[in-house]
């Protein structure tokens, strides 16, 4: 594995919640809308899905390499699913030992369904492993935390109760910790109106959930949306660092003084599954490794573009190397403290 050339990292290690599961896509036959009563055919795809914390933190660890550890804290289900997932977590170099198994429980499952014209939606367990991931589950790794203090990073992901998701940000505070953090369209406005926001230094979202943060429709103008949520999150906590991804559109990061906007990067795309998970993570590897939001925006759309390339919503490839030759193939424009980066 080629690691980021880094002569000197900000943070030791990154403690984070969130979705630890996998899942299959099916792709139906026809593209008119699935009936409530109605059986169709299909076919199942060559496709592996992960949840996102798996997503985020695998590439955090494979890019920053075995001098940075990251420890996931979560559960999974006493089946071949769980141990699968816990063996390839093991195999990028995290930490597994605060992944517990839930007894009587499954591993988190979704299974995508996906029309011939690319549009689709995805059925998820609400009663998994994930599900039963609480705050004394994020407390038991109060001792990482004080490890980390000062040096590094917490991260709330979703697909686990949102209490443990709390705890993790007030321990992250209490220790000093970056907080990095992403919510759902569902759960934007509850986590606006409950203050939690002033405790998270980093908010990642989508387009759709940065409207659902300020109650407008989400096919609207990308720009205004994107003012709106920079205005009024704002308001909740002033300090507050914000990256809203929008597909084709790129992506635009707000630091507290200035609004970049990046391109999205040209690729083969194969399936956009994941990527908004992989533009997270080549946010946290760019701060990591000491650059400025708007450059970490830039490595975290290169990840983003590299990864819809793959089938797989975690694509094992991505290392330096492959994006350093994405990067000349596809002719992205990156700053010299990314290209950096990317040498050898």
């Amino acid at each position: 594995m080629s690691h980021l050339n880094i002569r000197k990292q900000k943070y030791r290690g990154m403690i984070g919640v969130g979705g630890i599961g996998s899942g299959s896509f099916f792709e139906l036959s026809g593209n008119h809308t699935l009936g409530r009563e109605e059986s169709r055919g299909g076919r199942l795809l060559d496709r592996k899905d992960y949840c996102k914390l798996h997503i985020i933190a695998h590439y955090v660890q494979t890019l920053l390499g075995p001098d940075f550890e990251t420890i996931p804290v979560g559960k999974v289900g006493n089946d071949d699913a769980g141990r699968r997932l816990l063996d390839e977590m093991r195999q990028a170099g995290m930490r597994t030992d605060l992944v517990r198994t839930s007894p009587g429980d499954s591993t988190l499952f979704s299974f995508c369904f996906v029309y011939p014209d690319g549009a689709g939606g995805n059925l998820t367990t609400d009663d998994s492993a994930c599900s039963k991931v609480d705050a004394a589950c994020v407390t038991q790794a109060v001792r990482e935390f004080a490890w980390l203090e000062d040096r590094g990073i917490a991260l709330a992901a979703p697909e686990v109760p949102i209490e443990a998701r709390e705890r993790l940000l007030d321990l992250g505070t209490r220790h000093s910790l970056f907080r990095a953090a992403a919510f759902t369209s569902e759960e934007m406005p509850r986590v606006v109106e409950s203050g939690l926001l002033k405790r998270v230094d980093l908010l990642a979202v989508n387009l759709d959930e940065a409207a659902a943060a300020i109650n407008v429709p989400a096919d609207g103008e990308p720009d205004r949306i994107v003012d709106g949520a920079v205005e009024a999150l704002g308001r909740v906590n002033p300090t507050l660092r914000i990256s809203i991804t929008a597909g084709v559109r790129g992506s635009w990061t707000w630091d507290g003084a200035e609004l970049s906007h990046v391109p999205a990067f040209d690729a083969e795309v194969v399936s956009t599954a994941g990527a908004g998970d992989a533009h997270f993570a080549g946010i946290l590897v760019g701060l990591a490794a000491g650059l400025s939001l708007r450059g970490a925006q830039e490595l975290g759309t290169l990840v983003a573009a590299l990864s819809v390339t793959s089938p797989h919503t975690i694509d094992k490839r991505i290392d330096r190397e492959s994006l350093r030759e994405f990067a000349g193939e596809s002719g992205a424009e990156l700053s010299n403290p990314v290209r950096a980066l990317l040498e050898e």
